[in-house]
């Protein structure tokens, strides 16, 4: 079979390579899509080589069909459309015993820390393969992971129906944020810079602020009676946005960190302080997440086609991975097994 492998010094490669059968417990699967998140970006740009071999392939956003199953495996059966939920806990350790196993302190992340899904077959422990209605489409059930990445921030951040909420960087996270907030009833504001993120935010319903020519603080104080937002997610990851990001929660609002800051940054502690606000991180997802991501890409929800910028072959995976880098693109899909 052919896999697209990180094979370091900022190179993908498609190598032929042997498909071994599922082992005991193991569900075979016809990858059909993967998806080009800004993890794989941070493998690919040698962020992450102390937790990947080379070569190795990665992804983890994915959607295929149940090739075949190893022993002991009944849960699945051949020709079933299935996604995979990629953490892989140990089960021992405090976090697991606390009930907070997918941010196992010893988490193996697959795709990462493990093969992943750019490679035409791939095996995976029963346990973490998750089915998909018949009736939702394969190049959509790509985005099931990312969209669970925003249900479980939007989970975490207690939003209800009636709210406001401000989402910092109109990403592909950040306008998934959006989406889910908004399906949970709230009020969105999405804060970006880049005319073509603010433009699709405002196609799929959201507010928009353009922060380079607008007091974004003001609109919002504005907006709400001078209150400021009920929630505030921070997805762009950069030092000032992390800084200012307090700065549109209400009294006794909550902050969601989402982006991941490889460095310590600013907070505006007095802020926090002062307006008894609550800083809350965010990170991965739980079944649950993946069960709502799921059900809005079913019911349409979500709009995945606005979100799918492109889909490309497997061999041209390595310039996918160029283009998404520095672009305004959203989301890249692999189609494994052509190409």
């Amino acid at each position: 079979m052919r896999a697209a492998q990180y094979s370091g010094e900022h190179r993908i490669v498609v190598n032929e390579v042997q498909a071994p059968a599922p082992a005991s417990g193991e569900v075979q699967i016809r990858v059909a899509y993967t998806g080009i998140c800004g993890t794989d970006l941070h493998v690919l740009h040698g962020s992450m080589d102390a937790r990947v071999d080379v070569p190795q392939a990665i992804g983890h956003e994915m959607s295929g069909t149940v090739e075949s199953v190893g022993d002991g495996v009944t849960a699945f059966a051949a020709g079933d459309k299935v996604t995979v939920m990629p953490l892989d806990w140990c089960g021992t350790c405090p976090a697991c015993k606390a009930g907070n196993s997918h941010i196992c302190q010893n988490l193996n992340f697959v795709g990462i820390d493990s093969p992943g899904s750019l490679q035409e077959l791939w095996n995976v422990r029963e346990d973490l393969v998750v089915p998909l209605p018949a009736s939702l489409s394969l190049e959509h059930a790509a985005l099931v992971e990312p969209l669970a990445v925003a249900c479980h921030d939007v989970s975490r951040s207690r939003l209800t129906e009636g709210e406001t909420a401000v989402v910092i960087g109109g990403g592909p996270i950040g306008q998934l944020i959006a989406l889910v907030a908004a399906a949970t009833g709230a009020t969105v504001y999405v804060i970006e810079p880049n005319p073509e993120r603010r433009a699709l935010a405002e196609r799929l319903g959201a507010r928009t602020i353009d922060p380079t020519t607008s007091d974004a603080v003001a609109i919002i104080e504005e907006a709400t009676g001078s209150a400021g937002a009920d929630v505030v997610f921070e997805v762009a990851g950069v030092a000032v946005t992390a800084l200012t990001a307090v700065d549109y929660a209400k009294v006794r609002g909550r902050v969601v960190l989402v982006a991941i800051h490889p460095n310590p940054v600013p907070i505006n502690l007095h802020r926090v302080f002062w307006r008894e606000l609550e800083l809350l991180g965010a990170r991965v997802y739980v079944r649950a997440d993946f069960e709502r991501a799921i059900e809005l890409l079913a019911s349409g929800a979500v709009p995945a086609d606005d979100l799918i910028t492109s889909v490309v072959g497997l061999s041209e995976t390595q310039s996918a991975f160029d283009q998404l880098s520095g672009a305004a693109a959203m989301k890249i899909l692999v189609n494994v097994q052509e190409g």
